[in-house]
Parts: C-alpha cells; sequence; structure tokens
C-alpha cells in the first residue's frame, strides 16, 4: 500500500498568501497551570519554524519543562510551558508582549520588534557591525589563549566569543572590531594577514592531514543564530562520530547509549511508524537548559521536519520523542541514515554539557581583557573546555568551565591567585551548576549575598539575560534562521 506523504513546502508566493489570510496567533496562559506560564502558537507550517519559535524562548533565558507539537496538514500548534530561571511564572506584562511580537514577527520575516517597557531586550546589530572568526581544531589546553592574544597584537577588540569542545575536537566563534577604527575590519590584505596568523596558530600542534578550519567572516545584514552556528561547525568537523557504538534491541529498533560521568546515560532510539510513514525518534538524557534547542537545531540542519512530538521531564530527565520525516518525505530506513542520526543527536545533547569548574567573571572592560584573562588561566595550569563572553555597558561578562590540565582538583590557592590576577569579580560555582547562585562563592567579598550574609534568590550571571541586553549574536534581531 502507498502511503501518501505531505510535504510543507511549495510554491513560495502560495505560502505567502496563506500566511497573510491566516497570521501566527499566540497566547500566553497564566491561568490553566498552577506552576508554569504556557505559550501556545498556531499558525501556517514551514521548514524550521519550530526552530525559530524554540530560539525566542530560549534566549530570553526561560526554562521549557514540556512541549506539546502538532504541525501535520500544512498548519501547526505549538503548546510550551515555561518559567524563568528561577521556576517563577511569567507575569510581566511587558515580557509577555515582547514574546508575543516576537514569536509573530520571526514567523513573518520581520526585522523589528518593539522593545519592552523597562526590559532593554532588543540586542544591538553585532552582525552588521563586527566581523566574526570562525575556527575549528583538535582541542588542546591554551589554544583559546593562543588565538586571543594573536587577535591582541593584531588590533582585535574582541566583543563576545563562544567557545565549545567535545570529543577532543574544538569550535569557537569570536566577535571582534578594529580597535583603531572602532569598526567591522573590512580592508582584505588586514583580513588576509589576520586569518593567516590565526592559521599559524591553529595549524602549530596539528599533526599532517589534521582536521581543522579558520573563517573570517564579514559583516552581513541576516546571520545564523551563533550556538546553531556552533552545532553546525562541530557537525561539520566530524566531533559526532565518537559518539556511540549503534546496537539493536530486542525489538529490533535501533538504540544507542553512551555513560557519561556521574552514572547517567544519554539514549537515542529510532523505530519506523510505516502505518503513518513516520520514523519515531525518542532522546533521553539528563534534563538542562537549552537541551531542546540543541536537538531541534540538529533535527532541522539535518534536514528532517517534526510532525508531532511530546517533550517532558521527570526529575532530571528529560524525554524528547519526536515525529519526523525528510523534508523529501523519506523515513530513516537505511542504516546509514539512522546512525548519522543518532550520532547527531547524542553529539548535541553533549556539546554544552559541562563537567570542569564554573568560573563567572566580570570586570572593566578593555582592548586585550580576553588575551589577559585566559592567559592567567594557562599560566595556572587551567584548560578552558568552553566559555561564553560578551560585553555589557562598560563591563566584561563572561562565563569559563575550567579544569586543572594535570587531571586534578583545581585548589583554592589556584583560585585566589586567578581571582586576583583578573580583578572584578570572580564567582566559583561547583562543578557545572547551570545556576552559580544556588553554589557560589564571590572571592572578592563584593557580591550582596557575601555582605548580606543571606542567600540572594536571584542568579548570580545570566548569560542569556546579557545577551538580550547587549549581543545580536544570539537572537539575530529575531529574523528568520537560515534553514
Amino acid at each position: 500500500m502507498e502511503i501518501s506523504v505531505y510535504k510543507p513546502y511549495g510554491d513560495h508566493e502560495f505560502q505567502s498568501l496563506i500566511e497573510r489570510i491566516h497570521p501566527p496567533r499566540v497566547c500566553i496562559d497564566n491561568d490553566t497551570c498552577r506552576n508554569c506560564t504556557i505559550v501556545k502558537v498556531d499558525s501556517a507550517n514551514k521548514h524550521g519554524i519550530l526552530l525559530e519559535m524554540v530560539q525566542v524562548l530560549t534566549d530570553l533565558d526561560l526554562l521549557i519543562l514540556r512541549s506539546y507539537i502538532s504541525s501535520d496538514g500544512g498548519w501547526l500548534m505549538d503548546v510550551f510551558h515555561v518559567t524563568d530561571q528561577l521556576g517563577n511564572k511569567i507575569t510581566d506584562e511587558s515580557l509577555i508582549h515582547y514574546i508575543e511580537q516576537a514569536i509573530c514577527a520571526s514567523r513573518r520575516g520581520s526585522r523589528e520588534v518593539q522593545t519592552c517597557v523597562g526590559r532593554n531586550v532588543r540586542p544591538r546589530h553585532v552582525s552588521m557591525e563586527h566581523t566574526a572568526m570562525e575556527m575549528t581544531a583538535i582541542d588542546r589546553p591554551g589554544l583559546m589563549s593562543e588565538i586571543s592574544a594573536v587577535l591582541a597584537e593584531l588590533g582585535c577588540h574582541v566583543s563576545g566569543a563562544v567557545a565549545w569542545t567535545h570529543n577532543k575536537r574544538a569550535a569557537c566563534i569570536v566577535y571582534m572590531e578594529d580597535d583603531l577604527k572602532h569598526g567591522p575590519i573590512m580592508d582584505p590584505y588586514r583580513v588576509a594577514q589576520i586569518q593567516a596568523q590565526l592559521e599559524n596558530v591553529v595549524e602549530a600542534h596539528h599533526y599532517e592531514g589534521e582536521r581543522r578550519s579558520v573563517r573570517l567572516a564579514a559583516p552581513a545584514a541576516s546571520q545564523t543564530h551563533t550556538e546553531r552556528r556552533l552545532h553546525q561547525l562541530m557537525a561539520a568537523d566530524r566531533d559526532y562520530e565518537q559518539c556511540c557504538s549503534c546496537g539493536y534491541d530486542s525489538s529490533g529498533d535501533d538504540v544507542a547509549h553512551r555513560q557519561k560521568k556521574g552514572s547517567n546515560s544519554t539514549e537515542v532510539k529510532i523505530e519506523n511508524c510505516k502505518e503513518k510513514g513516520y520514523s519515531i525518534v525518542t532522546v533521553r538524557s539528563m534534563d538542562r537548559p537549552k537541551l531542546l534547542f540543541d536537538t531541534i537545531c540538529t533535527l532541522t540542519d539535518l534536514q528532517y521536519v517534526v510532525f508531532h512530538a511530546s517533550i517532558s521531564s521527570f526529575e532530571s530527565i528529560a524525554i524528547q520523542e519526536y515525529y519526523v520525516r525528510h523534508k523529501n518525505g523519506w523515513t530513516l530506513d537505511s542504516e546509514s541514515e539512522r546512525r548519522k542520526m543518532i550520532q547527531n543527536l547524542m553529539a548535541a545533547t553533549e556539546r554544552r554539557v559541562s563537567h570542569e569548574l564554573r568560573l563567572d567573571v566580570t570586570t572593566q572592560n578593555r582592548v586585550g581583557l580576553l588575551a589577559d584573562v585566559t592567559r592567567v588561566f594557562r599560566e595556572n595550569g587551567l584548560s578552558i573546555s568552553r566559555t561564553e563572553v560578551g560585553v555589557q555597558g562598560e563591563q566584561a561578562v563572561g562565563t569559563f568551565y575550567v579544569k586543572d590540565t594535570s587531571g586534578q582538583d583545581v585548589t583554592s590557592e589556584t583560585l585566589e591567585i586567578v581571582r586576583r590576577e583578573i580583578g572584578g569579580t570572580v564567582l566559583v560555582a561547583n562543578k557545572s551548576s547551570e545556576r552559580p547562585s544556588s553554589q557560589s562563592t564571590d572571592l572578592s567579598n563584593t557580591s550582596p549575598s557575601s555582605s548580606s550574609g543571606k542567600q540572594d534568590n536571584k542568579p548570580g550571571f545570566s548569560l542569556g539575560s546579557m545577551f538580550w541586553s547587549q549581543l545580536e549574536w544570539l537572537s539575530s534581531n529575531f529574523r528568520p534562521i537560515k534553514s
């Protein structure tokens, strides 16, 4: 029996007409559920719209507790149960209005979203003002220090950077401007010089034929979401190849799992629903912020369409179940396609996970600051496994996940030296806590909690909140994400 498969891709003008006749509708419900806010969206469907909506919510630093997705027949109805970082409902009317505007604007392709009253959540145009450096290489201690030192020597002022490491591979995106001209680096000769110097750094510890890449990108009016771009860079670098060994369970379905630190495992299972023409992809892993965003990024970039999905969490375990087809209509039938899907999903769940010590740094911004901070880490035997840094007003704010290169625990003496040499405020979180306020020590004794003797109820440092007020590179001004 031949199954008729719906494909939500057709004539562009016809899709535009449908969107004008049936504009997206967003409902923010604070009455139905006692513990969370429910965001309901219904709209005409297109490839990538689910990722756009999840991006809006995660860029606001909201936690998605549960989600129900249905998008058969060219129309979608999605439900998200969300809270803020402290587990509270979203009650700020200006923020509610902003979410409604942002989701609708991303659906229509609009670039303009009004700023919330009393909240500065509209990012500035980093993509239009700064040059971006993208790098992938083998991971090694001191790599970030060497890269930032070269940029400082060449007169490049770093305005933001994100770096991940996974399976002995590293990827980073650095946004920078010319220190003298205070703008993007546009001179072709200067761009070539910077790229050549960075390539020398990356190549220094590589074997012949080892994968590596360095690319400088000019400012662009439209730019892929930075964290999605990091996923793309690491996938292109094939960091997923060591993620699992696939096998079969007793029912004959593909199933793969990988044991992680702390006796927690990530499991991906694929089975086919032949009656409906779907592949059912189930991901079971430790729950954490932005997990849904990372998974949807991977499915979208692999060109798979989510028709139905259910996402929930029980205690610390997240279970995601997706009914998918490739955008061309086929399911995951071949062993190679299943293996590729499993490996990519496992990598997506792991890249953002860090088991190292977390340091939140806030200090006065200046030229060469990133080079100085990473040099302090390197000289004290600390290696960076993940970092996110940016600028908030006159302050530089960043999070660094570090470990001792010798494999030993980082000592309090080392942390005190690091704090003293960096200056400013350094918050130390126990291991990889996503909420440093609950387990943080302010080594400079300048935080409100240390002076009052009480635990502060606010998150010690929220990268999402900082990026909303300062950086274009997380939200691309709510423009549609490139597919």
